[in-house]
C-alpha cells in the first residue's frame, strides 16, 4: 500500500494526473483495487466542487452541496446504468463497485472546470472538458468492462438511451 490508499503507485495525486492523461493503466489498476473507492469518491467530490465554483451562475455553498449530492447520484447511477447495458444485457464481466471505481476517476477531467471563473477561459473550457470527459468514460467502461474501445463507446451510448428513457418515463409518469 502507498500513501492514499491503494497499490503501489496508488498516491492520490498521481492517480488523479493518470486519470487526466486517460492513462488505460490506471483506470485498470483502480478497477482491481478496492481499496481505491475512496480515492474515486475524492475525484468526483473535486469534480463537483470545481464545476460548482466556476460556474458563474450558481451561488453559495446551497448550489455547490445541490452540485455534490447531484455528482454523486449520478455516479452511482451510472455505474448501475453501465452495469446494466454492459454485464447484465452485454454478458460481459464486471462488477458494480469495479465500474464505480473507474467511472469515478473519469470525473477527472470535470475539475477543469474550474475555471469557469475565468470568462474567456470557461467559454472555451465547457467543450474541451465535455469531450475529454466522455473520452474518459470510455476509457474508464473498456478498461472495466475488458472490452474494445469501440464496444466500450457501444455501452455508453446504450447507457445513455436507457437513462434518457428511464427520465422520460419517470417524467411522463409525475405528470411532467
Amino acid at each position: 500500500m502507498s500513501e492514499g490508499g491503494g497499490a503501489v503507485g496508488g498516491a492520490f495525486g498521481e492517480r488523479l494526473v493518470r486519470a487526466l492523461r486517460l492513462d488505460a493503466s490506471l483506470y485498470e489498476e483502480v478497477e482491481h483495487d478496492p481499496s481505491a473507492l475512496p480515492q474515486a469518491l475524492g475525484v468526483v467530490t473535486l469534480a463537483a466542487i470545481a464545476a460548482g465554483l466556476g460556474n458563474p451562475t450558481t451561488q453559495g455553498v446551497a448550489a455547490v452541496l445541490g452540485g455534490l449530492i447531484g455528482s454523486y447520484l449520478g455516479w452511482l447511477a451510472s455505474a448501475g446504468l453501465i452495469w446494466v447495458v454492459g454485464v447484465r444485457m452485454m454478458n460481459l464481466t464486471s462488477d458494480y463497485g469495479e465500474l464505480l471505481r473507474t467511472l469515478g476517476f473519469a470525473a477527472a477531467p470535470q475539475i477543469v472546470m474550474v475555471v469557469g471563473v475565468v470568462p474567456v477561459l470557461g467559454v472555451l473550457a465547457v467543450p474541451l472538458v465535455t469531450m475529454w470527459g466522455l473520452a474518459a468514460y470510455v476509457v474508464a467502461v473498456r478498461q472495466a468492462l475488458d472490452v474494445s474501445t469501440g464496444r466500450a463507446l457501444w455501452v455508453c451510448v446504450l447507457a445513455l438511451a436507457l437513462a434518457m428513457l428511464l427520465v422520460f418515463s419517470l417524467a411522463r409518469l409525475l405528470g411532467g
